[in-house]
């Protein structure tokens, strides 16, 4: 996990004089008040000019006092905001269109109004030992997940490259969720039922999908032109989440399926398929696949603007928990894969 050093003073600097101001504005508000109602004449009569003169004084120096207030709060708004946004790029970088094949996509969207980053991450990267991808949902949302989501992004993305095997891939995730809640506990913050779900995915060269699962949702398998469009790809019952229980000392893979050419895998949070509507009807993320994929061949960004599109209307625009999706479309038919280096192909065009 990378920590950014910063010198206080200058990133105090300016918030102490914006906050000098909010709390000075309403003092001397407070000042020029008083000072008008005991000093100038005009307040001491009782006519009916002089209390409207009185009232238009008292009017036009508290706009102002609001006024300033506002244009203050929405500058640290706005600031609050952009390094939201600088810090899930950093964490939760954006996928490549196009990766060993395969075509990808992906979306998250917030539970917390307040922040653009959530509790759920995800990752694709190509290795000597196929595509590998980790899709994960920490415990809660917004900016309190982002450490989690930070240090298993940060060991997913070394240790795919060095691991042989799915197995010891996974125990190197769990190594680093438990250093970080021992870093979280030394410096007083409570890690109780702290845990994060995990699926480990493997795409091999013929489309043979290998997983480890601790307690997320398994994906869909999507099949354009197929009776049965969309599949759930179960490999079994899930394991724990890490954090609460060690792995089991054997961590075979399982074969899961297989993706053919043309067809493609949607992963997803449980912040999706447990979205409820104002009647507690669950969201039906089957169907909604279905409507996106029968109608032609798979296309990643359409699939989740299909989704969120059907999902945002369900909940009435407020989520209860991050929702994040990930899709991928096996293009291996078309664009042969290549192992012996980075994939420097012109890049498909999504449409």
């Amino acid at each position: 996990m990378i920590r950014i050093k910063t010198k206080a003073p200058t990133g105090l600097e300016p918030r102490r004089v914006r906050r000098t101001l909010m709390l000075g504005l309403p003092t001397m508000w407070g000042a020029v008040a008083m000072t008008y109602k005991f000093v100038c004449p005009l307040a001491q009569l009782d006519g009916t000019g002089a209390r409207i003169a009185t009232s238009a004084v008292f009017f036009a120096v508290g706009t102002g006092l609001i006024l300033r207030v506002r244009h203050t709060l929405m500058r640290e708004l706005s600031e609050t905001r952009a390094v939201a946004d600088a810090a899930q790029s950093a964490v939760l970088r954006p996928l490549p269109p196009r990766l060993d094949g395969l075509a990808l996509a992906a979306g998250q969207l917030s539970a917390d109004r307040a922040a653009s980053v959530g509790g759920d991450l995800y990752d694709v990267v190509a290795t000597d030992h196929g595509v590998r991808v980790v899709m994960g949902d920490v415990r809660g949302h917004g900016i309190a997940a982002l450490g989690t989501v930070g240090a298993v992004l940060g060991s997913f993305r070394e240790a795919a490259h060095d691991e042989e095997e799915l197995g010891p891939l996974l125990r190197r995730l769990e190594r680093a969720h438990a250093r970080y809640l021992r870093q979280c506990a030394g410096d007083g913050h409570p890690v109780a039922e702290e845990f994060v779900t995990v699926l480990l995915l493997e795409i091999r060269g013929d489309g043979a999908v290998h997983a480890l699962n601790c307690g997320h949702p398994w994906p869909y398998l999507l099949r354009p032109g197929a009776v049965r469009c969309v599949e759930p790809m179960s490999g079994g019952d899930p394991m724990p989440p890490l954090g609460p229980f060690p792995l089991p000392a054997e961590l075979p893979p399982v074969c899961c399926g297989r993706v053919r050419p043309g067809e493609g895998l949607l992963l997803h949070t449980d912040g999706v398929e447990d979205a409820r509507d104002r009647h507690g009807r669950f969201f039906a993320l089957r169907s909604t696949l279905d409507g996106a994929v029968r109608r032609g061949p798979i296309t990643p960004q359409a699939v989740i603007h299909a989704v969120y599109s059907r999902l945002l209307c369900h909940v009435g625009g407020r989520l209860g928990d991050d929702a994040a999706l990930l899709v991928l479309r096996n293009d291996r038919s078309r664009v042969p894969a290549q192992h012996t280096g980075p994939d420097v192909r012109t890049p498909h065009k999504v449409l």
